[in-house]
């Protein structure tokens, strides 16, 4: 049932107790971070509400009426009690925050987030820290359903129910064998990646979603051809290196099979396929602990 409106807030009981245990209103009110006049106007106002004295005011200080000891004696029990409770509040936050769930899309949870983690390991070293990784469908449905508490994408969009926020940025490149005709020319055009078959990500994949939007934006009229769908990154490095055919994959991917010369990556001619990477997080919500830690960490320039 409701409270009584006669019931003073805690702050005003926990002043109470400070001027009877200090002897003095100055001294109470310098403890709790306020000024006098405050402390003073918060006395006024407990007296209005229980409709007695509380204090007695003398030269040499305050001290409480035989009513105001007993509001006293009752007061310490529900500070007591309060204090309990801030203690029970704290240790909740604690174990919510003792523990980490991040969802990730590829790219970013094999290439960005391992540099993330060791920055994190500094800032919240007692958190436990557990990724999921997915394309960017599944980043989505894993915030959505709560099984993340922030997420990862590469697609240009967030799902429905889902704030999305820039953290980073990169670049989708072609990679081709060393021995295949574009490596030889150093160079090709959007056109003629969409019209040749390609070795492409699942639907759903942030990769493959921003290459489509490229060629619809870029070749009007064309779309990408697939000659295999394969679910892994590795899987389609390795595939373009046994000549099945050319990729389009993140410029974080492929950066160590390209300096290493196992993969060659020709000028795409007239695009810019840059791409934003994005935090998820449901809509209406605040981060707060390490996710908001992490999410800080994300933004930073490498």
């Amino acid at each position: 049932m409701p409270l009584s409106p006669r019931v003073p807030d805690l702050a005003a009981l926990d002043l109470l107790l400070s001027v009877i245990e200090l002897g003095s209103l100055g001294r109470a009110a310098q403890a709790h971070g306020i000024s006098q006049p405050s402390a003073s106007s918060r006395i006024r106002y407990l007296e209005k509400l229980v409709g007695v004295p509380v204090l007695e005011r003398t030269t040499l200080g305050s001290r409480p009426t035989a009513a105001g000891a007993l509001i006293a004696e009752w007061a310490r029990a529900v500070i007591d009690a309060a204090e309990q409770l801030d203690a029970g509040i704290d240790t909740l936050r604690a174990q919510r925050d003792s523990r980490l769930r991040v969802a990730a899309s590829q790219t970013v949870a094999e290439y960005l987030f391992p540099g993330w983690l060791t920055r994190m390991r500094t800032a919240t070293p007692d958190a436990t820290i557990a990724l999921e990784s997915g394309n960017s469908t599944e980043v989505c449905a894993a915030v959505l359903d709560g099984h993340a508490s922030i997420g990862f994408i590469e697609s240009p969009r967030a799902a429905r129910g889902l704030q999305s926020h820039p953290v980073a940025r990169d670049h989708l490149v072609v990679v081709v064998p060393p021995q295949h005709p574009w490596a030889r020319r150093g160079a090709v055009t959007l056109a003629e990646l969409a019209a040749t078959p390609l070795i492409q990500r699942e639907s759903g994949s942030g990769t493959r979603t921003w290459f489509e939007r490229a060629v619809a934006s870029g070749a009007p009229g064309t779309q990408p051809r697939v000659a295999l769908e394969l679910s892994s990154t590795t899987a389609i490095k390795s595939a373009v290196a046994s000549g099945v055919g050319p990729a389009v994959l993140s410029s974080l991917a492929v950066a160590a099979e390209v300096a290493a010369g196992t993969l060659v990556s020709p000028t795409i001619t007239d695009a810019d396929l840059t791409r934003t990477l994005r935090a998820i997080w449901p809509t209406g919500q605040q981060l707060t602990g390490p996710a908001r830690d992490l999410y800080a960490i994300a933004r930073r320039p490498t």
